[in-house]
Protein backbone atom coordinates (compact mmCIF):
# COMPACT_ATOMS: atom_id res chain seq x y z
CA UNK A 1 0.00 0.00 0.00
CA UNK A 2 1.57 3.80 -0.95
CA UNK A 3 2.23 5.64 1.92
CA UNK A 4 0.09 8.73 2.85
CA UNK A 5 3.50 10.98 1.69
CA UNK A 6 3.70 9.44 -1.54
CA UNK A 7 0.17 9.73 -2.48
CA UNK A 8 0.28 13.47 -1.33
CA UNK A 9 3.40 13.56 -3.38
CA UNK A 10 2.11 12.06 -6.44
CA UNK A 11 -1.44 14.31 -6.09
CA UNK A 12 1.02 17.29 -6.42
CA UNK A 13 4.19 15.95 -8.36
CA UNK A 14 2.16 14.33 -11.74
CA UNK A 15 0.21 17.65 -12.35
CA UNK A 16 2.95 19.61 -11.87
CA UNK A 17 5.17 17.15 -14.14
CA UNK A 18 2.30 17.66 -16.92
CA UNK A 19 2.17 21.61 -16.82
CA UNK A 20 6.34 21.37 -16.69
CA UNK A 21 5.78 19.05 -19.99
CA UNK A 22 3.58 21.57 -21.59
CA UNK A 23 5.87 25.02 -20.98
CA UNK A 24 8.77 22.87 -21.88
CA UNK A 25 6.85 22.12 -25.21
CA UNK A 26 5.22 25.49 -25.94
CA UNK A 27 8.99 26.98 -25.13
CA UNK A 28 10.37 24.50 -27.75
CA UNK A 29 7.50 25.48 -30.46
CA UNK A 30 8.65 28.97 -29.38
CA UNK A 31 11.91 28.88 -30.43
CA UNK A 32 11.26 27.30 -34.17
CA UNK A 33 9.28 30.25 -34.51
CA UNK A 34 9.88 33.76 -35.58
CA UNK A 35 6.98 35.32 -33.81
CA UNK A 36 7.35 37.89 -30.48
CA UNK A 37 6.58 37.00 -27.64
CA UNK A 38 2.91 38.71 -27.50
CA UNK A 39 2.28 36.90 -30.48
CA UNK A 40 3.28 33.57 -29.46
CA UNK A 41 0.05 32.99 -27.55
CA UNK A 42 -2.24 34.13 -29.91
CA UNK A 43 -0.40 31.50 -32.27
CA UNK A 44 -1.43 28.96 -29.75
CA UNK A 45 -4.82 29.43 -29.48
CA UNK A 46 -5.06 29.32 -33.26
CA UNK A 47 -3.43 26.18 -33.87
CA UNK A 48 -5.64 24.47 -31.37
CA UNK A 49 -8.96 25.86 -33.54
CA UNK A 50 -7.03 25.02 -37.02
CA UNK A 51 -5.63 21.79 -36.03
CA UNK A 52 -8.17 20.41 -33.93
CA UNK A 53 -11.37 22.38 -34.28
CA UNK A 54 -11.17 22.88 -37.74
CA UNK A 55 -8.89 19.83 -38.68
CA UNK A 56 -7.31 21.55 -41.31
CA UNK A 57 -4.77 20.13 -43.85
CA UNK A 58 -2.10 21.93 -45.77
CA UNK A 59 -1.51 20.91 -49.24
CA UNK A 60 1.91 22.34 -50.59
CA UNK A 61 4.17 25.16 -48.95
CA UNK A 62 5.59 28.19 -49.69
CA UNK A 63 8.85 27.61 -51.42
CA UNK A 64 10.11 31.31 -50.83
CA UNK A 65 13.29 31.76 -48.38
CA UNK A 66 12.18 32.59 -44.70
CA UNK A 67 14.13 35.91 -45.28
CA UNK A 68 12.52 37.04 -48.62
CA UNK A 69 9.78 38.89 -49.22
CA UNK A 70 6.24 37.43 -50.93
CA UNK A 71 2.78 38.48 -51.84
CA UNK A 72 0.33 35.75 -50.80
CA UNK A 73 -2.97 36.09 -52.53
CA UNK A 74 -5.68 33.67 -51.73
CA UNK A 75 -9.69 33.39 -52.32
CA UNK A 76 -11.72 34.64 -49.18
CA UNK A 77 -14.63 32.47 -48.09
CA UNK A 78 -14.27 33.55 -44.50
CA UNK A 79 -13.23 35.96 -41.77
CA UNK A 80 -10.62 33.19 -40.91
CA UNK A 81 -8.99 32.66 -43.93
CA UNK A 82 -5.79 33.86 -42.93
CA UNK A 83 -5.90 31.87 -39.85
CA UNK A 84 -5.85 28.36 -42.27
CA UNK A 85 -2.78 29.67 -44.59
CA UNK A 86 -0.81 31.13 -41.59
CA UNK A 87 -0.11 27.29 -41.20
CA UNK A 88 2.05 27.13 -43.59
CA UNK A 89 4.68 29.37 -42.38
CA UNK A 90 6.54 30.11 -39.05
CA UNK A 91 6.50 33.88 -39.62
CA UNK A 92 3.48 36.10 -39.48
CA UNK A 93 1.51 37.04 -43.05
CA UNK A 94 1.37 40.80 -42.71
CA UNK A 95 -2.26 40.64 -44.09
CA UNK A 96 -4.32 43.68 -45.43
CA UNK A 97 -7.99 43.71 -43.35
CA UNK A 98 -10.74 46.30 -43.71
CA UNK A 99 -10.60 48.90 -41.15
CA UNK A 100 -14.36 48.08 -40.00
CA UNK A 101 -12.85 45.32 -38.49
CA UNK A 102 -10.92 47.14 -36.48
CA UNK A 103 -14.03 48.96 -34.49
CA UNK A 104 -14.06 45.79 -32.37
CA UNK A 105 -11.59 46.40 -29.36
CA UNK A 106 -10.40 43.13 -29.05
CA UNK A 107 -10.08 42.92 -33.05
CA UNK A 108 -7.86 45.71 -32.92
CA UNK A 109 -5.86 44.44 -30.09
CA UNK A 110 -5.08 41.21 -32.30
CA UNK A 111 -4.51 42.82 -35.25
CA UNK A 112 -1.86 45.21 -33.71
CA UNK A 113 0.07 42.68 -32.05
CA UNK A 114 -0.10 40.66 -35.69
CA UNK A 115 1.31 43.86 -37.29
CA UNK A 116 -1.76 43.94 -39.53
CA UNK A 117 -2.77 46.57 -42.09
CA UNK A 118 -5.84 48.22 -42.02
CA UNK A 119 -7.61 49.34 -44.97
CA UNK A 120 -10.17 51.63 -46.08
CA UNK A 121 -12.41 48.83 -48.32
CA UNK A 122 -13.44 51.65 -50.52
CA UNK A 123 -11.56 55.16 -52.15
CA UNK A 124 -8.05 55.81 -51.81
CA UNK A 125 -5.75 54.48 -48.62
CA UNK A 126 -2.38 55.62 -49.61
CA UNK A 127 -0.83 55.15 -46.50
CA UNK A 128 -1.86 51.18 -45.96
CA UNK A 129 -0.85 50.24 -49.87
CA UNK A 130 2.32 51.91 -49.06
CA UNK A 131 3.38 50.32 -45.95
CA UNK A 132 2.12 46.91 -47.65
CA UNK A 133 4.79 47.97 -50.44
CA UNK A 134 7.56 48.77 -47.96
CA UNK A 135 6.93 45.80 -45.97
CA UNK A 136 7.25 43.27 -49.10
CA UNK A 137 10.23 44.62 -50.25
CA UNK A 138 11.83 44.62 -46.18
CA UNK A 139 11.25 40.65 -46.53
CA UNK A 140 7.87 40.55 -44.90
CA UNK A 141 4.73 38.08 -46.17
CA UNK A 142 2.10 40.32 -46.96
CA UNK A 143 -1.60 38.63 -47.78
CA UNK A 144 -4.23 40.10 -50.01
CA UNK A 145 -7.52 38.96 -51.09
CA UNK A 146 -7.62 39.67 -54.50
CA UNK A 147 -11.42 39.52 -53.91
CA UNK A 148 -11.43 42.61 -51.61
CA UNK A 149 -14.58 41.48 -49.79
CA UNK A 150 -15.75 37.98 -48.31
CA UNK A 151 -17.35 35.81 -51.50
CA UNK A 152 -20.99 34.20 -50.07
CA UNK A 153 -22.19 33.79 -53.89
CA UNK A 154 -22.28 30.50 -55.25
CA UNK A 155 -19.33 31.74 -58.07
CA UNK A 156 -15.92 30.32 -57.47
CA UNK A 157 -14.21 34.17 -57.36
CA UNK A 158 -15.92 37.57 -57.15
CA UNK A 159 -14.32 40.10 -59.82
CA UNK A 160 -10.83 40.70 -58.54
CA UNK A 161 -9.31 44.24 -58.09
CA UNK A 162 -6.70 45.78 -59.74
CA UNK A 163 -4.75 46.96 -56.94
CA UNK A 164 -3.63 43.50 -55.63
CA UNK A 165 -1.43 43.91 -58.75
CA UNK A 166 -0.23 47.12 -58.39
CA UNK A 167 1.06 46.50 -55.31
CA UNK A 168 2.75 42.89 -56.30
CA UNK A 169 4.35 44.75 -59.71
CA UNK A 170 5.76 47.52 -57.43
CA UNK A 171 6.94 45.39 -54.41
CA UNK A 172 9.01 42.60 -57.01
CA UNK A 173 8.33 39.76 -55.01
CA UNK A 174 6.84 36.03 -55.53
CA UNK A 175 3.31 35.94 -55.59
CA UNK A 176 1.85 32.91 -54.22
CA UNK A 177 -1.36 32.16 -54.47
CA UNK A 178 -3.62 29.89 -51.79
CA UNK A 179 -7.09 28.13 -51.83
CA UNK A 180 -9.28 27.70 -49.29
CA UNK A 181 -11.71 25.34 -49.10
CA UNK A 182 -14.97 24.52 -46.46
CA UNK A 183 -13.90 27.32 -44.07
CA UNK A 184 -15.96 28.20 -41.15
CA UNK A 185 -18.56 31.45 -41.83
CA UNK A 186 -21.35 32.72 -40.14
CA UNK A 187 -21.60 35.98 -41.25
CA UNK A 188 -19.42 37.44 -38.32
CA UNK A 189 -15.83 37.90 -37.19
CA UNK A 190 -15.95 35.46 -34.73
CA UNK A 191 -19.06 33.12 -34.78
CA UNK A 192 -16.39 30.41 -36.53
CA UNK A 193 -15.11 29.99 -33.38
CA UNK A 194 -18.34 28.28 -32.43
CA UNK A 195 -18.68 26.13 -35.94
CA UNK A 196 -16.97 23.19 -36.54
CA UNK A 197 -14.98 22.55 -39.90
CA UNK A 198 -12.88 20.26 -42.24
CA UNK A 199 -10.72 22.51 -43.44
CA UNK A 200 -8.22 22.35 -46.86
CA UNK A 201 -5.43 24.81 -47.43
CA UNK A 202 -3.73 24.14 -51.00
CA UNK A 203 -0.92 26.45 -51.66
CA UNK A 204 0.31 26.81 -55.72
CA UNK A 205 3.65 27.60 -56.64
CA UNK A 206 4.99 31.76 -57.07
CA UNK A 207 3.45 33.29 -60.28
CA UNK A 208 6.13 34.70 -62.03
CA UNK A 209 4.85 38.16 -62.71
CA UNK A 210 8.57 40.09 -64.09
CA UNK A 211 7.25 40.02 -67.12
CA UNK A 212 5.19 42.64 -66.44
CA UNK A 213 7.66 44.78 -63.86
CA UNK A 214 7.71 48.68 -64.65
CA UNK A 215 3.85 48.68 -65.65
CA UNK A 216 2.29 49.19 -62.57
CA UNK A 217 0.96 52.52 -64.33
CA UNK A 218 -0.66 50.80 -66.76
CA UNK A 219 -4.45 49.88 -67.14
CA UNK A 220 -4.25 47.04 -69.57
CA UNK A 221 -1.07 45.62 -67.73
CA UNK A 222 -3.03 45.79 -64.37
CA UNK A 223 -5.91 44.03 -65.38
CA UNK A 224 -3.96 41.42 -67.23
CA UNK A 225 -2.03 40.43 -64.13
CA UNK A 226 -5.08 39.93 -61.94
CA UNK A 227 -6.53 37.86 -64.61
CA UNK A 228 -3.56 35.84 -64.54
CA UNK A 229 -3.50 36.16 -60.24
CA UNK A 230 -7.37 34.82 -60.19
CA UNK A 231 -6.89 32.16 -62.60
CA UNK A 232 -3.69 30.73 -60.52
CA UNK A 233 -6.10 30.52 -57.37
CA UNK A 234 -8.72 29.29 -59.36
CA UNK A 235 -6.88 26.15 -60.92
CA UNK A 236 -5.84 25.70 -57.37
CA UNK A 237 -9.72 24.38 -56.55
CA UNK A 238 -9.44 22.05 -59.56
CA UNK A 239 -11.60 24.14 -61.77
CA UNK A 240 -9.43 24.85 -65.37
CA UNK A 241 -11.30 27.20 -67.73
CA UNK A 242 -12.27 29.42 -65.15
CA UNK A 243 -12.20 33.02 -66.98
CA UNK A 244 -11.79 35.98 -64.34
CA UNK A 245 -13.61 38.84 -64.32
CA UNK A 246 -12.77 42.03 -63.05
CA UNK A 247 -14.44 44.54 -60.53
CA UNK A 248 -15.20 47.85 -61.92
CA UNK A 249 -13.73 51.26 -62.34
CA UNK A 250 -13.56 52.49 -58.74
CA UNK A 251 -10.22 50.96 -58.32
CA UNK A 252 -8.66 53.57 -61.00
CA UNK A 253 -7.80 56.01 -57.23
CA UNK A 254 -5.03 53.57 -55.95
CA UNK A 255 -2.66 54.65 -59.04
CA UNK A 256 -2.92 58.17 -58.15
CA UNK A 257 -2.51 57.16 -54.15
CA UNK A 258 0.95 55.34 -55.06
CA UNK A 259 1.99 56.78 -58.10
Amino acid sequence: MLSDNLLEWLAVGVPLLWVLSIIAALAWEYGKTRYTLPQFPIWVVYLFYTRIVWRARVIGGFHVPENEGAIIVSNHVSSIDPLFIQLTTNRVVRWMVAREYSQDPMLKWIFDILGSITVNRGGVDAAATKRALRLAQQGEKVGLFPEGRINVTDDLLLPGRPGVAMIALRARVPVIPCFVFDAPYDGTPLGCFLMAAHTTVVIGEPIDLSAFYGREGDREALVEVTKIVLTEIARLSGQTGYVPKIAGRRWNPWLKATG
